[in-house]
This record gives C-alpha cells, sequence and structure tokens, in this order.
C-alpha cells in the first residue's frame, strides 16, 4: 500500500520532524486514506507545543485554547497541526474546561471520537513522492472497524457523548456518508443520550444535518435520527406526521405524513442538501391544518400555507442562511403548483415569477420526489412532462418583470408629464399584467396608448 501526500503536507511534517518533536497524520485525513477516498482536510498531531510551532511556521496563527495551530497554505487553506493533549471537565457538553498537553500519540488518541478517527500514521520514508513506508498507531483497532464498516466510540460510549453531545449526531452523519453499522453500545449510548442533543449550538446541528441530507443516503441517514430519537431535539415537527392518514378514493397516497415526506426526500432527484430538506420538509403542514369533507375523508386545505410558515420556523431556528431559508420555504409554499394541459401561458409564467427562473429544476425535482414518495411508479406523469415543455418554452421569451416591457417609467412621466412617485409603478404594474397575458401587446405605440388610458 502506497499513498499520495500533497507536497504542502510533507513539507510541514518534515518541517516539524526536523526540529526533533513528534508528529503525525491524523483522524479523518488517515481514516479517508485507509479508504481511498478524497482527503479534503489533512490533520497533523504533534508533541510540540502551540509556542514552540508558532517559531517553526512564521505564517502561522493560534487563537484558541485547545492546542490547534493554523498554517496557511498557498491556495489560502488552512492545514491544522494540533499538540497532543488531555482534557478535564467538559462545561457545556461541548468544550472541555481545562486542556494538558500530552506527552503521547496513544494517550492523545484516547481522547478522540470514534475509533476510525484514532488512527495516526507517521512517515519513515517515500518513494518518488509516494508515501510507501509508514507505520500506524491504532491502539483502539480503528483499521479493524474500518474492514467491518463499524462506527464504534472510543472507549465508553456514555462518556464519550457525555464529553461531546456532538458526537451523538456526527455518528449518524459518519454512518450515513460512509454507509456504515453503528456498533451496539455505541447505538444505545446515542439513544440514552439523545436529550443532550438540546445543548448543542444549532449552527452545529445545522451542519451536520446538510451533511446527512448531502450525502448519498439521505433517508436512512434520517432513519437512524428517526429510530435513536435524535430527531425529536431536531425536526419534532417532522414526527408529528407518524399516524396521519393521507388515504382517499382513487389517490395514491396509502402511507402517513410521515413515511409520505421521508419517502420524498428519498425519491428526491436533486443532490442539493437544501432542495433535499424542502422535499423532506414539503408536506409539514398536513397534521396541522388536516380535516374531513363532507364523505368524512381526510383533506389539507391549505397545508401548503402551513408548511411553508412552519418551514420559515424551522429553518430560523437551526440557522440557515436568509438565501437558503427563502429558497425552502419558496419551494414548499408553490409545491402544489397544477400541471393541467389546460392552463394558460400566463398562468405558466406566473408559476415561473412564483418560483423564480432559478429555482424551476429545483421545484421539478421536488414534484419527482413527491409523486415517488407518494406510491406512483412513474417519476413523471404525461401531463408533468408536457408542464416541463412549456416552462421551457415560456423561459426564452417571456417578459418576467416590469423592466422587459417597452416602455418604462420616464415613458409614463414623460406621456402624462407627472414627476416620480407612486403613480408611475401602478401604471407599469397593470401594463405588465396585461401583457402578460398577452405578449403581443408588449409594443410600445400600443403601451403608449395604454398609458394615455389607464392615467
Amino acid at each position: 500500500m502506497a499513498f499520495i501526500i500533497p507536497d504542502e503536507i510533507i513539507s510541514i511534517y518534515r518541517i516539524i520532524e526536523k526540529a526533533e518533536f513528534q508528529v503525525y497524520l491524523v483522524g479523518g485525513c488517515v481514516r479517508d486514506l485507509l479508504l481511498k477516498k478524497k482527503v479534503k482536510d489533512w490533520d497533523l498531531t504533534t508533541d510540540a507545543t502551540p509556542r514552540k510551532i508558532l517559531k517553526l511556521f512564521p505564517k502561522a496563527f493560534y487563537d484558541n485554547t485547545f492546542g490547534t495551530v493554523g498554517i496557511p497554505d498557498k491556495n489560502k487553506n488552512v492545514i491544522e497541526v494540533t499538540t497532543f493533549r488531555t482534557e478535564h471537565g467538559y462545561i457545556d457538553r461541548r468544550h472541555p474546561k481545562k486542556v494538558s498537553w500530552g506527552k503521547t500519540i496513544k494517550g492523545d488518541l484516547s481522547r478522540r471520537d470514534f475509533t476510525i478517527n484514532a488512527i495516526a500514521l507517521r512517515f519513515t520514508s517515500f518513494t518518488q513522492g509516494k508515501l510507501s513506508n509508514f507505520e500506524m498507531v491504532d491502539p483502539h483497532n480503528g483499521q479493524g472497524d474500518l474492514k467491518n464498516k463499524i462506527i464504534r466510540a472510543v472507549g465508553d460510549p456514555k462518556k464519550r457523548f457525555k464529553e461531546d453531545a456532538l458526537r451523538l449526531i456526527r455518528a449518524i452523519r459518519l454512518a450515513t456518508e460512509l454507509s456504515f453499522t453503528i456498533e451496539e453500545k455505541t447505538w444505545n449510548g446515542i439513544v440514552n443520550d439523545a436529550p443532550l442533543m438540546n445543548e448543542i449550538s444549532k449552527e452545529r446541528v445545522h451542519d451536520e444535518l446538510l451533511r446527512i441530507l448531502g450525502s448519498s443516503y439521505p433517508y436512512e441517514g434520517m432513519m437512524l435520527l428517526k429510530n435513536s430519537s435524535l430527531i425529536q431535539y431536531i425536526l419534532p415537527e417532522l414526527l408529528e406526521g407518524i399516524g396521519i392518514s393521507q388515504e382517499r378514493p382513487g389517490r395514491h397516497h396509502k402511507t402517513d405524513v410521515f413515511t409520505h415526506n421521508i419517502l420524498s426526500l428519498k425519491f428526491c432527484s436533486s443532490k442539493d442538501p437544501i432542495v433535499r430538506f424542502a422535499a423532506l420538509l414539503h408536506d409539514i403542514g398536513k397534521p396541522h391544518v388536516a380535516s374531513l369533507d363532507e364523505k368524512g375523508l381526510v383533506i389539507f386545505h391549505n397545508h401548503e400555507l402551513e408548511g411553508a410558515k412552519m418551514t420559515r420556523e424551522i429553518c430560523e431556528r437551526l440557522k440557515f442562511s436568509r438565501k437558503d431559508r427563502e429558497k425552502i420555504v419558496n419551494l414548499i409554499r408553490w409545491h402544489m403548483f397544477t400541471v393541467d394541459e389546460k392552463i394558460t401561458d400566463a398562468a405558466v409564467r406566473r408559476f415561473i415569477r412564483r418560483v423564480g427562473v432559478e429555482s424551476v429544476k429545483d421545484m421539478m425535482d421536488l414534484r419527482i420526489g413527491d409523486r415517488l414518495g407518494g406510491g406512483t411508479q412513474t417519476a413523471e406523469s404525461w401531463r408533468l412532462k408536457l408542464f416541463k415543455k412549456r416552462v421551457e418554452d415560456q423561459l426564452k421569451p417571456a417578459p418576467f418583470s416590469i423592466s422587459d416591457l417597452a416602455v418604462d417609467g420616464n415613458d409614463v412621466m414623460k406621456i402624462l408629464n407627472i414627476k416620480p412617485g407612486p403613480k408611475v409603478g401602478e401604471l407599469l404594474q397593470k401594463l405588465f399584467e396585461e401583457v402578460d397575458e398577452d405578449l403581443s401587446k408588449n409594443k410600445k405605440e400600443h403601451l403608449i396608448k395604454r398609458i394615455k388610458e389607464l392615467a
């Protein structure tokens, strides 16, 4: 076995080594090397204290109390080098009250979260730029767990999760991303300590959740969150759909609302975690508006409005960015769009404006998830295919904003001899609505005539 290590990592490693300190690659980068996956972040650990590391690297910086020095590379990425350490007295289920510098790599590895992340690698020699001779330090048999595809806590799971409660959802995320199984004692520890999720910052939960949704197995990840009880501390609203039947004669829905939402995530054709999140929550409003019609059958009138309202609150709670929040809410608000072949071109254009040109494909991906998650056998009905074609056609020539009209505010003011004010905007809006119904009316001569008539 040989590993390709970037030159900059080799350079940092050798500088530390030549200063006669111990140094190892550690954590996720070692795990990914062994799995033959692309390494995203390179982390090193050493017995050199932060002060001594800073002397070796003039451009390095140290702005924390946890022994991690950042070394910028030529691409402005930061390589982290952390001093061996032991930790004591976790005060907020996340950060240790006291950090002591350690002397051995084995001692440092014993404080880490999972065995597959508690493997260290020491260089011995290179052959033509490849690391072909090395030493593995693996006191917790992480390599065995990698081979057997197991997520296992280092030492006592109860202790590990109480030290840092973020490890609860991180275990789920790693299992989802790697398609691994969580070892029984570790799983039981997650279930027992699930309430600790309330003590974790929502920003960190947001990041882990998006990584689960962005993985190749988002459905499986969400089911792990449900079965471990973590979901009730992250998305309790989703659980309200359990047992809420959607069955109606002649309709394809056969599952409860919760199952439909989570299957819609599974079958959503987008790989964007933001769109997948919208698919997961698209019918979250149904339990709140469920009622019976005159025949005694369940209906969910205006569930998309309630769902959009609930989703906005969820996104704010989980610290989504404003851009992502507005996209998710908008997709849920308008996901009940009609694909009736009899609707007018103007109605198709209104759909595009409501959804946003940049989100049209995302809405189609959500609709596919909605269909397949509801039990239909085909991703697209003939009506949906026709609607998509009509959307494509309307995206080409149609005026989607007042600025696309053949006249503008200056024309209105000149023709009516008025100054800037609300009346100008009101007239342009009326013209736009008329043109939207009949694109052939978007001619300057006709619009000038209409300005005079509407004044």
